[in-house]
């Protein structure tokens, strides 16, 4: 274990919790267990179970993100809160930036927009950085939507590829291996990932706005576009931030709740969704979400290469000391 790094994180710690306080956001404390989560099939969760000896037992999931429990505090209070929390997500590769428990960092900016969380999450950089803190990991941040980076680093008009066929054919084009039945998303990821993601400028951190809509997600349509307004947020390459504005129409949420949980049917691990959960937006106030990796943004402000130099027991060694076990 190296000291002064744990040493480093508790303060980092300690000033994003006084940075929040100080604007006046409201720390939560949710649980970690869900009896169900919100739909999303990019994630797998870990499935547990409490054994009752009277009422007997009840599936749980431990949550990806303490969104599920956080929207519901905003809707009720009609205040901006944050949480430092362990987050689970399981079937993940284990690697340089990937842990599947690690710390989440999440914020809601009530009245805001994902243009005020950009400010307000420069802000937090700003205050959270050190004397020793890269340039290439300190505000003020670069933008660049994402056409402009298909644009100008995969040399494809993103807005020109609205159809899945043009898509396809478009990530056949790059020489990547696409299904004739693969979807939209699915080919735009793999040109993101192949020729976009790696050559993104890593100067100094990156917000990457303005996701396309056939991405699912609850964040707000920007009208009379095919764009979402989200970004996410890059730092020496590596995601550290998903943000976006939140999406307040019940309907629009029930509707994409039930595509998502259509889609989990086929996941490793399912989990149960609440039909009521859309209810809590027919009075959610304007606001805007970001989840950041909190091992990422330590790893950022330490000018660290591997979150595992950032956590006291990564997962990759307690695998290590398990591994005979394993291949029973």
């Amino acid at each position: 274990m190296d000291i002064e790094l744990m040493q480093a994180r508790s303060e980092i710690v300690t000033r994003t919790r006084a940075f929040f306080l100080e604007r006046g956001y409201l720390e939560t404390d949710t649980p970690a267990l869900a009896p169900a989560l919100i739909p999303e099939s990019c994630l797998e969760a870990f499935r547990t179970e409490y054994l009752n000896p009277f009422i007997g037992s009840l599936d749980l999931w431990l949550v990806p993100s303490p969104e599920v429990w956080m929207k519901p505090i905003i809707a009720k209070l009609k205040r901006s809160v944050f949480q430092v929390c362990k987050c689970f997500r399981n079937a993940e590769s284990l690697g340089r930036v990937h842990n599947p428990e690690f710390t989440m960092l999440e914020y809601y900016t009530v009245g805001g927009d994902s243009e005020a969380s950009i400010a307000i999450t420069e802000e937090l950089f700003a205050r959270c950085a050190t004397d020793d803190t890269p340039a290439s990991s300190r505000p003020p941040f670069r933008r660049m939507t994402m056409a402009e980076a298909f644009g100008g680093l995969a040399s494809l008009d993103l807005e020109a590829l609205q159809d899945r066929q043009a898509m396809v054919e478009a990530a056949r084009g790059k020489g990547l291996p696409v299904r004739d039945d693969s979807s939209w998303e699915d080919a735009f990821n793999a040109i993101f990932v192949d020729e976009v993601e790696t050559s993104l400028p890593a100067d100094r951190p990156l917000v990457l706005e303005r996701y396309p809509t056939q991405i699912e997600c609850l964040a707000r349509r920007i009208p009379g576009t095919p764009w979402k307004d989200r970004w996410e947020l890059y730092a020496n390459g590596v995601e550290l931030a998903n943000c976006y504005t939140e999406e307040r129409d019940p309907e629009v949420v029930r509707a994409y709740f039930a595509r998502e949980a259509e889609r989990k049917k086929g996941m490793l691990v399912p989990h149960r969704v609440d039909p009521e959960y859309p209810g809590i937006f027919a009075d959610f106030p304007q606001c805007s979400g970001v989840a950041m990796g909190f091992d990422r943004f330590a790893l950022a402000l330490t000018g660290r290469s591997a979150i595992e130099s950032v956590m006291s027991f990564p997962f990759e060694s307690i695998l290590e000391r398990w591994k005979a076990e394993l291949r029973k």
